[in-house]
């Protein structure tokens, strides 16, 4: 399967990045849609042995809380997206490690944004104009959203799987 390993975030953080997403739609600037969450991992097959031991290698490790406080674009690779970027402490990088070494040699078609030492964790708040989104939203509140659950969400179907819960 298609998929993206993601940080599931709290209800009362996930109702502030929508309330940004909101303000900028309300602004007539394209928008991110769905729920609001980080991505981990992604890869173009995620076979149910990756699944397995990524759940057995979750069960080892706590979810963190995330603070998310930088305003600005994800790269290159992404260059009319504006997001929320989080910080990156050990606690969070902890995590994205453990998610790393159990899908290791076990997908096939890793996204290379994701991988450790490249991977900015953020949440895409808008999906066009970013320098219009930054505007309207500079300066931002940082969001205190604690991580609920590691999740994997296949991008063909839709479904998605939680794998851990916090």
């Amino acid at each position: 399967m298609p998929g993206t390993v993601r940080f599931r975030l709290d209800d009362d953080g996930a109702a502030s990045l929508t309330a940004l997403r909101d303000r900028l739609a309300a602004a007539g600037v394209p928008v991110a849609t769905g729920t609001p969450h980080v991505t981990v991992a992604a890869a173009g097959t995620v076979p149910p042995p990756a699944v397995r031991e990524l759940t057995a290698d979750l069960r080892l490790v706590a979810l963190p809380v995330l603070w998310l406080a930088g305003l600005g674009t994800v790269g290159p690779h992404a260059p009319d997206v504006l997001a929320l970027t989080a910080v990156t402490d050990p606690e969070v990088l902890a995590v994205h490690t453990a998610v790393h070494d159990a899908l290791a040699g076990r997908v096939r078609g890793v996204h290379a944004p994701h991988l450790p030492g490249s991977w900015l964790p953020h949440v895409v708040l808008a999906t066009g104009r970013p320098d219009r989104a930054f505007a309207l939203l500079h300066p931002v509140e940082p969001v205190r959203a604690r991580i609920t659950a590691v999740e994997l969400h296949d991008s063909r179907t839709g479904e998605t799987v939680a794998l851990s819960a916090g």
